[in-house]
């Protein structure tokens, strides 16, 4: 009972940091096309390529944050489908932060080769759906409204908006701020993480990436208590947090509580063998899971010379961490699809480097 208590607690925790994030960048977006009056999110739209590359880019920063970008992006239509398919590739989730502390040198080889997997692959995705697959994504999206443009002259951002705030921005207000202190006090980190000294300054450890987080987190405080009453009720409010949180939330605490639940009554390890093309399948078929955990084995096998770099390759392609579990709150389909692509191409690149002795 109590081990159940602890794995609750564990995934509860885990579901409130994947919300959180996710929904704090979708307010950092919401005030980039504000403020660019759209024009930025429009550019990015009609260039397919940066899209592919910034994918890419967003999946191979460690953890998950780059991956919840690219999901709040995709699902708002800022984002190609080949541009998910390349931030899924290059994600390696936390086990980035291990494979960065215990093997650095082969994983930064592994970070060019994935990326430049993400690139090629999240092109060609790209060409064979351009005619045939239609984009899949919030159906508001980041938009501006007319009152948007009117505010800009009458009603500009400003502290004055504080003096009589509605019950929605006090709501935003307190949630970000609350927010904040769980991630500068690390209340939030993965239960699975080895026990850090955070005296220690290592930029690629979680604790950091999220106090990082938690500061960029502040901007967002201050958007919210100088926007009008326009944008905290219409952009912030009934967009993001209608529409997004309670899904978001619901969605990666059931996936979550499920894997949890299997993976603690479910032996891993006791499929390992010496047959490294069944290593390779099974690398690929753990990588579907959305969570971050389980593919330390493999990273933990290569680091020990037991399994080759093929198999860690797979491993890295087929699994995203956390990343996907938005996806899966806000576009089941997308989510299958992008999966499915994922696990090919692990095991194409896997039995790829097996067959030429890597």
């Amino acid at each position: 009972m109590l081990d159940f208590l602890h794995l609750f607690l564990d995934v509860l925790r885990n579901s409130v940091l994947i919300t959180g994030l996710v929904i704090i960048m979708m307010l950092l977006l919401e005030y980039v096309n504000l403020n660019s009056h759209g024009k930025w999110f429009n550019k990015l739209r009609q260039r397919t390529f940066g899209q592919v590359v910034l994918g890419a880019g967003l999946g191979l920063i460690p953890g998950c944050m780059g991956g919840f970008a690219a999901v709040s992006m995709y699902s708002h239509k800022l984002l190609t489908f080949g541009a998910l398919i390349a931030m899924m590739i290059a994600s390696s989730g936390d086990e980035a932060f291990v494979m960065l502390a215990m093997i650095p040198k082969q994983a930064l080889l592994l970070m060019a080769v994935l990326f430049v997997v993400a690139v090629i692959v999240g092109l060609l995705v790209d060409r064979l759906s351009r005619n045939g697959t239609k984009h899949e994504g919030c159906e508001e999206g980041y938009t501006i409204h007319e009152e948007d443009e009117k505010e800009e002259i009458k009603d500009a951002p400003t502290l004055r908006n504080l003096r009589h705030p509605s019950w929605q921005r006090v709501a935003l207000l307190a949630g970000v701020l609350l927010f904040i202190v769980a991630l500068a006090f690390g209340m939030l980190e993965h239960d699975h993480e080895e026990e850090t000294v955070h005296t220690q300054l290592n930029i690629f450890d979680e604790y950091w990436l999220n106090l990082l987080f938690a500061v960029i987190s502040l901007f967002v405080v201050w958007f919210i208590a100088t926007a009008s009453e326009h944008v905290v009720k219409e952009h912030l409010w009934e967009h993001i947090i209608g529409k997004h949180f309670l899904s978001i939330f619901l969605w990666t605490f059931g996936a979550l509580l499920v894997i949890q639940v299997g993976l603690h009554y479910f032996d891993i390890e006791a499929l390992i063998s010496n047959n490294i093309p069944w290593m390779i399948l099974l690398a690929v078929l753990i990588g579907i899971i959305p969570e971050s955990g389980p593919h330390l084995l493999f990273v933990t096998l290569f680091a020990t010379g037991t399994v080759p770099f093929s198999v860690l390759l797979a491993s890295s392609i087929s699994q995203d961490g956390h990343a996907s579990l938005p996806l899966l709150a806000e576009n089941k389909r997308s989510f299958v699809k992008a999966k499915v692509i994922n696990a090919l191409v692990a095991a194409v690149c896997g039995y790829f480097c097996y067959f030429i002795g890597f």
